[in-house]
Protein backbone atom coordinates (compact mmCIF):
# COMPACT_ATOMS: atom_id res chain seq x y z
CA UNK A 1 0.00 0.00 0.00
CA UNK A 2 3.19 2.25 0.10
CA UNK A 3 2.92 2.74 3.56
CA UNK A 4 5.95 4.57 5.53
CA UNK A 5 8.87 2.41 6.78
CA UNK A 6 7.90 3.85 10.61
CA UNK A 7 4.49 2.05 10.01
CA UNK A 8 5.41 -1.26 8.18
CA UNK A 9 7.55 -1.35 11.42
CA UNK A 10 5.24 -0.97 13.65
CA UNK A 11 2.64 -3.52 12.18
CA UNK A 12 5.40 -5.88 12.00
CA UNK A 13 6.00 -5.70 15.89
CA UNK A 14 1.78 -5.65 16.23
CA UNK A 15 2.14 -9.38 14.66
CA UNK A 16 0.34 -8.13 11.22
CA UNK A 17 1.49 -9.90 7.77
CA UNK A 18 -1.29 -9.45 5.59
CA UNK A 19 -4.60 -6.78 5.57
CA UNK A 20 -7.22 -8.66 6.40
CA UNK A 21 -10.35 -7.86 4.18
CA UNK A 22 -11.88 -4.70 5.63
CA UNK A 23 -8.24 -3.06 5.95
CA UNK A 24 -7.74 -4.37 2.39
CA UNK A 25 -10.70 -2.59 1.44
CA UNK A 26 -10.76 0.26 3.98
CA UNK A 27 -7.16 1.52 4.05
CA UNK A 28 -6.08 2.28 0.30
CA UNK A 29 -9.71 4.87 0.89
CA UNK A 30 -8.69 6.32 3.52
CA UNK A 31 -5.32 6.91 3.44
CA UNK A 32 -6.26 9.57 0.06
CA UNK A 33 -7.53 11.76 2.93
CA UNK A 34 -11.59 10.94 1.59
CA UNK A 35 -14.41 10.52 4.04
CA UNK A 36 -15.26 6.76 4.59
CA UNK A 37 -18.27 4.73 5.74
CA UNK A 38 -17.16 0.94 6.62
CA UNK A 39 -18.66 -1.74 7.53
CA UNK A 40 -17.74 -5.26 9.08
CA UNK A 41 -18.61 -7.97 11.43
CA UNK A 42 -16.58 -7.46 14.93
CA UNK A 43 -13.45 -9.12 15.50
CA UNK A 44 -12.53 -8.49 11.69
CA UNK A 45 -9.31 -5.59 11.98
CA UNK A 46 -11.52 -2.74 11.88
CA UNK A 47 -8.87 -0.62 14.77
CA UNK A 48 -6.13 -1.00 12.27
CA UNK A 49 -8.33 -0.16 9.53
CA UNK A 50 -8.51 3.40 10.66
CA UNK A 51 -5.10 3.60 12.20
CA UNK A 52 -3.14 3.04 9.91
CA UNK A 53 -4.00 5.78 7.09
CA UNK A 54 -4.72 8.80 10.06
CA UNK A 55 -0.75 7.86 11.16
CA UNK A 56 0.42 7.36 7.32
CA UNK A 57 -0.94 11.20 6.88
CA UNK A 58 0.80 11.64 9.85
CA UNK A 59 4.08 10.96 9.42
CA UNK A 60 6.52 14.39 9.30
CA UNK A 61 3.72 16.54 10.84
CA UNK A 62 4.09 18.96 13.54
CA UNK A 63 4.06 16.97 16.83
CA UNK A 64 2.77 18.46 20.62
CA UNK A 65 -1.18 19.56 18.12
CA UNK A 66 -4.00 17.61 19.00
CA UNK A 67 -4.74 16.19 15.61
CA UNK A 68 -7.00 12.85 15.77
CA UNK A 69 -10.18 12.11 18.14
CA UNK A 70 -11.74 8.50 18.33
CA UNK A 71 -14.91 7.92 19.96
CA UNK A 72 -16.04 5.08 20.88
CA UNK A 73 -18.83 3.58 23.23
CA UNK A 74 -17.19 2.01 26.16
CA UNK A 75 -14.20 2.20 28.19
CA UNK A 76 -13.21 -1.02 27.29
CA UNK A 77 -13.11 -0.46 23.80
CA UNK A 78 -11.56 3.02 24.28
CA UNK A 79 -8.52 1.53 26.68
CA UNK A 80 -7.87 -1.63 24.05
CA UNK A 81 -7.93 0.99 20.97
CA UNK A 82 -5.34 3.04 22.78
CA UNK A 83 -3.43 0.20 23.48
CA UNK A 84 -3.05 -0.53 19.72
CA UNK A 85 -2.57 3.31 18.76
CA UNK A 86 0.20 3.33 21.26
CA UNK A 87 1.86 0.23 19.62
CA UNK A 88 2.09 1.83 16.43
CA UNK A 89 2.12 5.75 17.73
CA UNK A 90 5.47 4.58 19.41
CA UNK A 91 7.02 4.09 15.72
CA UNK A 92 5.80 6.94 14.36
CA UNK A 93 6.75 9.18 17.24
CA UNK A 94 3.00 10.35 18.20
CA UNK A 95 1.65 10.16 21.79
CA UNK A 96 -2.08 9.57 22.59
CA UNK A 97 -4.23 8.93 25.30
CA UNK A 98 -7.29 7.31 26.41
CA UNK A 99 -10.09 9.76 28.04
CA UNK A 100 -12.60 7.60 30.02
CA UNK A 101 -14.97 7.94 32.83
CA UNK A 102 -14.31 5.41 35.61
CA UNK A 103 -11.16 6.78 35.83
CA UNK A 104 -8.97 10.01 37.90
CA UNK A 105 -9.58 12.78 35.35
CA UNK A 106 -6.08 14.40 36.54
CA UNK A 107 -4.03 12.15 34.53
CA UNK A 108 -6.25 12.96 31.36
CA UNK A 109 -6.20 16.83 31.66
CA UNK A 110 -2.19 16.76 32.12
CA UNK A 111 -1.69 14.47 29.11
CA UNK A 112 -4.20 16.49 26.95
CA UNK A 113 -2.26 20.17 28.65
CA UNK A 114 1.40 18.32 27.33
CA UNK A 115 0.17 18.38 23.87
CA UNK A 116 -1.18 14.39 23.05
CA UNK A 117 -1.49 13.94 19.12
CA UNK A 118 -4.82 11.39 19.33
CA UNK A 119 -7.47 11.47 22.17
CA UNK A 120 -9.12 8.18 22.25
CA UNK A 121 -12.42 8.96 24.28
CA UNK A 122 -15.85 7.84 25.36
CA UNK A 123 -17.97 10.75 24.75
CA UNK A 124 -19.47 11.49 28.19
CA UNK A 125 -16.05 11.79 29.38
CA UNK A 126 -14.79 13.69 26.43
CA UNK A 127 -17.58 16.25 26.97
CA UNK A 128 -16.57 16.70 30.43
CA UNK A 129 -12.95 17.27 29.31
CA UNK A 130 -14.73 19.92 26.68
CA UNK A 131 -16.15 21.90 29.81
CA UNK A 132 -12.98 23.18 30.56
CA UNK A 133 -10.30 25.35 28.85
CA UNK A 134 -7.79 23.40 28.71
CA UNK A 135 -8.63 21.06 25.82
CA UNK A 136 -8.91 22.56 22.11
CA UNK A 137 -10.18 20.51 19.56
CA UNK A 138 -9.76 23.47 16.40
CA UNK A 139 -6.65 21.73 15.39
CA UNK A 140 -8.39 18.25 14.75
CA UNK A 141 -8.01 16.92 11.16
CA UNK A 142 -9.24 13.54 11.53
CA UNK A 143 -12.20 12.35 13.51
CA UNK A 144 -13.38 8.53 14.23
CA UNK A 145 -16.60 7.37 14.91
CA UNK A 146 -16.08 3.85 15.72
CA UNK A 147 -18.91 1.43 16.59
CA UNK A 148 -21.53 3.89 15.85
CA UNK A 149 -24.21 1.57 15.72
CA UNK A 150 -23.49 0.62 19.28
CA UNK A 151 -23.23 4.96 20.11
CA UNK A 152 -26.93 4.95 19.20
CA UNK A 153 -28.32 2.79 21.30
CA UNK A 154 -26.53 3.56 24.40
CA UNK A 155 -28.17 6.66 23.92
CA UNK A 156 -24.49 9.12 23.19
CA UNK A 157 -26.00 10.89 20.06
CA UNK A 158 -26.55 14.19 21.37
CA UNK A 159 -23.07 14.19 22.96
CA UNK A 160 -21.58 12.89 19.49
CA UNK A 161 -23.48 15.72 17.86
CA UNK A 162 -22.38 18.64 20.67
CA UNK A 163 -18.16 17.58 20.09
CA UNK A 164 -18.87 17.17 16.13
CA UNK A 165 -19.68 21.10 16.43
CA UNK A 166 -16.57 21.71 18.26
CA UNK A 167 -14.51 20.18 15.75
CA UNK A 168 -13.30 22.07 12.46
CA UNK A 169 -15.43 20.85 9.25
CA UNK A 170 -12.43 20.99 7.12
CA UNK A 171 -11.35 17.18 8.49
CA UNK A 172 -11.49 13.68 7.65
CA UNK A 173 -14.46 11.31 8.78
CA UNK A 174 -13.96 7.83 9.24
CA UNK A 175 -17.15 6.03 10.33
CA UNK A 176 -17.06 2.35 11.31
CA UNK A 177 -19.90 0.15 12.18
CA UNK A 178 -20.67 -3.47 12.68
CA UNK A 179 -24.07 -3.08 11.46
CA UNK A 180 -25.19 -0.29 9.65
CA UNK A 181 -28.89 0.84 10.59
CA UNK A 182 -30.93 3.70 8.94
CA UNK A 183 -30.45 5.81 11.60
CA UNK A 184 -26.71 5.52 11.35
CA UNK A 185 -26.69 5.92 7.37
CA UNK A 186 -28.57 9.21 8.53
CA UNK A 187 -25.40 10.30 10.82
CA UNK A 188 -23.40 9.97 8.38
CA UNK A 189 -25.04 11.66 5.97
CA UNK A 190 -25.15 14.65 7.96
CA UNK A 191 -21.81 14.59 8.99
CA UNK A 192 -19.21 13.17 5.91
CA UNK A 193 -18.79 14.71 2.81
CA UNK A 194 -18.95 12.35 -0.29
CA UNK A 195 -18.12 9.29 1.30
CA UNK A 196 -16.91 5.97 0.33
CA UNK A 197 -18.83 2.76 1.27
CA UNK A 198 -17.18 -0.40 2.03
CA UNK A 199 -18.37 -3.40 3.51
CA UNK A 200 -17.45 -6.69 4.30
CA UNK A 201 -20.26 -8.62 5.25
CA UNK A 202 -21.52 -6.63 8.16
CA UNK A 203 -24.74 -8.90 8.96
CA UNK A 204 -22.54 -12.19 8.74
CA UNK A 205 -20.62 -13.75 11.80
CA UNK A 206 -16.79 -13.64 11.00
CA UNK A 207 -15.34 -16.76 9.06
CA UNK A 208 -13.60 -19.61 10.59
CA UNK A 209 -16.54 -19.70 13.28
CA UNK A 210 -18.13 -23.10 14.38
CA UNK A 211 -21.66 -22.50 15.38
CA UNK A 212 -23.76 -25.03 17.56
CA UNK A 213 -26.41 -25.35 20.31
CA UNK A 214 -27.64 -27.21 22.82
CA UNK A 215 -31.38 -27.72 23.38
CA UNK A 216 -31.66 -27.21 27.24
CA UNK A 217 -34.32 -26.05 29.73
CA UNK A 218 -33.59 -23.03 32.10
CA UNK A 219 -33.22 -24.62 35.13
CA UNK A 220 -30.80 -26.73 33.90
CA UNK A 221 -28.63 -24.63 32.02
CA UNK A 222 -25.86 -23.83 34.95
CA UNK A 223 -25.63 -27.15 35.37
CA UNK A 224 -24.73 -28.27 31.61
CA UNK A 225 -22.13 -24.79 31.26
CA UNK A 226 -20.37 -26.51 34.55
CA UNK A 227 -20.60 -29.59 32.63
CA UNK A 228 -19.08 -28.77 29.55
CA UNK A 229 -16.76 -25.98 31.03
CA UNK A 230 -14.66 -29.15 33.24
CA UNK A 231 -13.89 -30.28 29.29
CA UNK A 232 -9.94 -29.50 28.94
CA UNK A 233 -10.50 -27.97 25.05
CA UNK A 234 -12.88 -25.46 26.65
CA UNK A 235 -9.41 -23.28 26.98
CA UNK A 236 -10.31 -19.80 26.94
CA UNK A 237 -14.06 -19.32 27.09
CA UNK A 238 -16.39 -15.65 27.48
CA UNK A 239 -20.27 -16.71 28.80
CA UNK A 240 -22.36 -14.19 27.76
CA UNK A 241 -25.55 -13.41 30.09
CA UNK A 242 -28.27 -10.79 29.93
CA UNK A 243 -28.49 -9.30 33.38
CA UNK A 244 -25.89 -8.29 35.66
CA UNK A 245 -27.18 -9.49 38.60
CA UNK A 246 -26.91 -13.26 36.91
CA UNK A 247 -23.07 -12.67 35.71
CA UNK A 248 -21.61 -12.57 39.23
CA UNK A 249 -23.98 -15.92 40.89
CA UNK A 250 -23.08 -17.43 37.36
CA UNK A 251 -19.09 -17.01 38.02
CA UNK A 252 -19.72 -18.47 41.16
CA UNK A 253 -21.37 -21.51 39.99
CA UNK A 254 -19.13 -22.30 37.53
CA UNK A 255 -16.31 -22.11 39.61
CA UNK A 256 -18.13 -24.91 41.95
CA UNK A 257 -18.97 -26.93 39.41
CA UNK A 258 -16.26 -26.68 36.61
CA UNK A 259 -13.60 -26.59 39.47
CA UNK A 260 -11.92 -23.36 37.06
CA UNK A 261 -11.46 -19.96 38.03
CA UNK A 262 -13.99 -17.74 36.76
CA UNK A 263 -14.86 -13.93 37.01
CA UNK A 264 -17.47 -11.98 36.12
CA UNK A 265 -17.90 -8.49 34.24
CA UNK A 266 -20.83 -6.02 33.57
CA UNK A 267 -21.65 -2.63 34.25
CA UNK A 268 -21.72 -2.43 37.79
CA UNK A 269 -18.49 -3.52 38.78
CA UNK A 270 -16.35 -0.27 39.18
CA UNK A 271 -13.82 -0.16 36.30
CA UNK A 272 -10.58 -1.29 38.15
CA UNK A 273 -12.64 -4.44 39.08
CA UNK A 274 -13.25 -4.53 34.98
CA UNK A 275 -9.80 -4.39 34.14
CA UNK A 276 -8.21 -6.48 36.40
CA UNK A 277 -10.66 -9.39 35.25
CA UNK A 278 -9.75 -8.80 31.76
CA UNK A 279 -6.31 -8.59 32.64
CA UNK A 280 -6.80 -12.18 34.52
CA UNK A 281 -8.62 -13.09 31.36
CA UNK A 282 -6.02 -12.38 29.28
CA UNK A 283 -2.97 -13.68 31.32
CA UNK A 284 -4.84 -16.97 31.26
CA UNK A 285 -4.80 -17.06 34.82
CA UNK A 286 -8.37 -16.86 34.99
CA UNK A 287 -9.67 -18.70 31.56
CA UNK A 288 -13.43 -18.51 32.05
CA UNK A 289 -15.17 -14.64 31.96
CA UNK A 290 -18.79 -14.42 32.22
CA UNK A 291 -20.12 -10.85 30.71
CA UNK A 292 -22.99 -8.96 29.58
CA UNK A 293 -23.09 -7.17 26.73
CA UNK A 294 -21.02 -4.41 28.11
CA UNK A 295 -17.98 -6.51 26.92
CA UNK A 296 -19.19 -7.71 23.53
CA UNK A 297 -17.55 -4.94 21.97
CA UNK A 298 -15.05 -4.30 24.02
CA UNK A 299 -12.77 -7.60 24.45
CA UNK A 300 -9.77 -7.64 22.71
CA UNK A 301 -7.91 -10.63 23.53
CA UNK A 302 -6.46 -13.21 21.28
CA UNK A 303 -6.83 -16.83 21.13
CA UNK A 304 -10.29 -16.92 22.84
CA UNK A 305 -11.36 -20.62 22.47
CA UNK A 306 -15.16 -20.71 22.46
CA UNK A 307 -17.95 -18.22 23.16
CA UNK A 308 -20.99 -19.44 25.13
CA UNK A 309 -24.66 -17.57 24.92
CA UNK A 310 -25.54 -18.24 28.24
CA UNK A 311 -29.14 -17.03 26.88
CA UNK A 312 -29.80 -16.44 23.55
CA UNK A 313 -29.02 -12.84 22.51
CA UNK A 314 -31.90 -10.28 22.15
CA UNK A 315 -31.02 -9.77 18.19
CA UNK A 316 -29.08 -11.08 15.29
CA UNK A 317 -27.00 -8.01 15.30
CA UNK A 318 -26.08 -8.89 19.12
CA UNK A 319 -25.39 -12.96 17.74
CA UNK A 320 -22.80 -11.17 15.62
CA UNK A 321 -20.75 -9.04 18.09
CA UNK A 322 -20.65 -11.59 20.97
CA UNK A 323 -19.79 -14.59 18.56
CA UNK A 324 -16.97 -12.40 17.31
CA UNK A 325 -14.49 -12.44 20.54
CA UNK A 326 -13.57 -15.37 19.42
CA UNK A 327 -12.39 -16.47 15.53
CA UNK A 328 -10.30 -13.00 15.58
CA UNK A 329 -8.34 -11.92 12.70
CA UNK A 330 -9.17 -15.05 10.85
CA UNK A 331 -8.27 -17.34 13.49
CA UNK A 332 -10.64 -20.31 14.49
CA UNK A 333 -13.17 -20.70 17.53
CA UNK A 334 -16.39 -22.57 18.68
CA UNK A 335 -19.65 -20.45 19.08
CA UNK A 336 -22.29 -22.40 21.52
CA UNK A 337 -25.99 -21.13 22.56
CA UNK A 338 -28.05 -22.70 25.05
CA UNK A 339 -31.87 -22.72 23.85
CA UNK A 340 -34.41 -23.04 26.40
CA UNK A 341 -38.02 -23.87 24.52
CA UNK A 342 -39.39 -20.17 25.06
CA UNK A 343 -36.32 -19.05 23.18
CA UNK A 344 -36.49 -21.16 20.07
CA UNK A 345 -38.23 -18.02 18.11
CA UNK A 346 -35.85 -15.80 18.82
CA UNK A 347 -32.71 -18.17 17.56
CA UNK A 348 -35.02 -18.82 14.65
CA UNK A 349 -34.53 -15.45 14.21
CA UNK A 350 -30.96 -15.50 14.42
CA UNK A 351 -30.49 -18.39 12.15
CA UNK A 352 -32.41 -17.03 9.34
CA UNK A 353 -30.20 -13.84 9.63
CA UNK A 354 -26.70 -15.37 9.51
CA UNK A 355 -28.20 -17.26 6.72
CA UNK A 356 -27.91 -20.83 7.82
CA UNK A 357 -29.01 -23.97 10.29
CA UNK A 358 -26.99 -23.88 13.24
CA UNK A 359 -26.68 -27.64 14.09
CA UNK A 360 -28.60 -28.81 17.46
CA UNK A 361 -26.79 -31.18 20.22
CA UNK A 362 -27.97 -33.02 23.45
CA UNK A 363 -26.36 -34.31 26.27
CA UNK A 364 -27.51 -36.86 28.58
CA UNK A 365 -30.02 -35.54 31.27
CA UNK A 366 -30.02 -32.12 30.02
CA UNK A 367 -31.96 -32.60 26.94
CA UNK A 368 -35.79 -31.37 26.21
CA UNK A 369 -36.71 -33.62 23.86
CA UNK A 370 -35.54 -32.47 20.95
CA UNK A 371 -33.80 -34.76 18.32
CA UNK A 372 -29.88 -33.69 17.71
CA UNK A 373 -26.49 -35.20 17.36
CA UNK A 374 -24.67 -35.74 21.14
CA UNK A 375 -21.18 -34.48 20.68
CA UNK A 376 -18.46 -36.37 22.40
Amino acid sequence: MGLAPEILSGLSDMGYTAPSPIQAQAIPVAITGRDLIASASTGTGKTAAFLVPIFQQLVGTERGVLRVVVLTPTRELALQIDEQVLALAYHVGLSSVAVVGGMKMIPQEDAIRSGVEIIVATPGRLMDHMKQKYLDMSTVQFLVLDEADRMFDMGFLPDVHHIISRIPKDRQTLLFSATMPSKVRKLADSILRDPQTVAVDPSKPAEGLVHWAFSVSHRRKADLLGRILSYDRFESVIVFVKRKSEADSLARKVRRLSGREAASIHSGRTQQERIAALEDFRTGSCPILVATDVAARGIDVSRISHVVHFDVPRSPEDYIHRSGRTGRAGESGEVITFVAPDEEKDFATIEKAIGGTIERDTMPRFDVGLAGRGRS
